[in-house]
């Protein structure tokens, strides 16, 4: 329930959008920004631990499936452009009710999942350059520090996030590009290589990698979240999502490839936290090292502030919508600042308290429900307004429930605890929403008796 008593501004006001404020190249940059870093970083490991020495094929089977899951939100995009991005698109759906707000909530929740999984990147791949322990200190505190720096950069304004963004994300491609041709060309790559041609994979554990390389690709919801200050946003945000996805399907596989032509698949897993950097001592050295440790350090830098930007948005247009509570605690500016703030301390908190494996556990199963929920919603109640092929619809509804299934059973069987988190977070979300929906539909319902008495 929102706090009218103290606002610093107009009450209609809850967000400072600026139209035109972001270009087509600047919304891509958003997008890949956010796929980019752990996507890559920090999953690859995680992923051939699932898929076995078939890992680099579950990002171009995941890259299929995203596919399919981005037809939903193209379409969407280009009917109904918002920064309240797919909080809004649940709302076209669902209505004003229970289920959109939690849905929204979930994928807030998987962006505020991804931003901690992206920072403790950082600060794992930066200590790769310190003689200290897998379990420092050091590995909380830099990652909380990226998340104070993001939270310091995103209240500087969009422009500036923008140029930012555009200019860390030119770097970062172009160098994890030159990281994976020079791997494969220095490792003497072919695809006759018996690195990526055994059968120690199942096919319930490759499925289940799928849902973690889904999880690298997700980002491009964040242009989603932008819609409204995206630049010719009925034709552009469909673009920027097209573009993005495209470019980290390349990225994604030329970068597998390489580090599958380096390292055997158990040195992979023993160094899933950091297998880029790993990867790139037989094939350059130490200063293979370095130039890896540095591309990661650029490459979350970005990743965070872009998350964070649209993940405060969402957050800030559930409010205006009505859909969650919110408080001032007497803090100055906007709600669009106050969402910043509590999006980087949920996340300092995961950072602080979770490892790699189990934030990026969450993160997939929040993300492939919402992306459930919002197939659903269109297939349901709006293929006909937004002219959505209904085949399309149902295969992204089918791949997601598939990939899901396939991931908690294999979580079912190595750690059942993370399956624990999330269906306690699902079920707080939902006794959560609908708690404060009836409450604050009785308040207006007392206002407006109270207004008829005045009348």
């Amino acid at each position: 329930m929102e706090d009218h008593s103290q606002h610093t501004q107009p009450p209609n006001k809850a967000t400072d959008y600026q139209k035109n404020s972001i270009t087509l190249i600047g919304a891509i940059s958003l997008g890949t920004g956010v796929m980019i870093g752990a996507g890559i970083l920090a999953l690859t490991g995680q992923i051939a631990e699932l898929a076995g020495s078939l890992f680099p094929l579950a990002f171009l089977a995941a890259a299929i499936v995203t596919g399919f899951s981005a037809y939903s939100y193209v379409k969407l995009s280009n009917a109904y452009p918002s920064s309240g991005g797919i909080a809004m698109f649940l709302q076209k759906a669902y209505g004003k009710g229970m289920m959109t707000a939690a849905g929204a909530l979930l994928m807030y929740f998987s962006m505020v999942i991804n931003q901690s999984l992206v920072a403790k990147t950082f600060g794992t791949y930066t200590v790769q350059l310190l003689d200290v322990s897998a379990n420092s200190i050091i590995i909380p505190l830099l990652s909380v520090g990226l998340l104070l720096f993001a939270f310091l950069l995103n209240i500087s304004g969009n422009r500036i996030i923008g140029f930012f963004a555009l200019l860390m994300a030119f770097i970062k491609i172009g160098a994890i590009g030159l990281f994976a041709i020079a791997g494969l060309w220095a490792a003497d790559f072919s695809f006759e290589s018996p690195a990526i041609n055994n059968n120690e994979t199942t096919l319930t554990g490759f499925i289940a990698a799928m849902a973690l390389a889904i999880l690298a690709y997700k980002g491009f919801t964040t242009i989603t979240n932008s819609g409204s200050e995206i630049v010719d946003p009925h034709r552009n945000v469909g673009r920027a999502i097209i573009f993005s996805i495209i470019i980290c399907v390349v990225v994604y596989i030329l970068v597998a490839l390489a580090v599958a032509a380096n390292l055997s698949l158990d040195e992979i897993i023993k160094a899933k936290d950091y297998a880029l950097a790993e990867a790139a001592r037989p094939a350059f050295g130490e200063y293979g090292l370095w130039f890896t440790v540095i591309l990661a350090i650029v490459a979350t830098v970005s990743g965070v502030i872009a998350s964070i930007f649209a993940s405060s948005r969402m957050l800030a247009m559930l409010t205006d919508m009505k859909l969650v509570p919110h408080r001032h605690f007497g803090m100055p500016g906007t709600i669009q600042n106050h969402t910043l703030l509590y999006t980087v301390m949920f996340a300092m908190f995961l950072t602080i308290f979770f490892d790699l494996s189990r934030i990026a556990s969450l993160g997939a199963i929040f993300y492939l429900l919402m992306d459930i929920a919002v197939h659903w919603g269109v297939l349901k109640h709006l293929r006909k307004k937004i002219k959505a092929n209904a085949t399309i619809l149902i295969m992204a509804i089918i791949f997601d429930i598939i990939v899901l299934g396939a991931f908690l059973v294999v979580k079912a069987s190595t750690d059942l605890m993370v399956i624990y988190a999330a269906v306690i977070g699902i079920v707080l979300v939902f006794i959560g929403e609908r708690f404060f929906l009836r409450h604050a539909k009785t308040e207006d319902m007392d206002k407006m008796k109270e207004d008829m008495k005045m009348d």
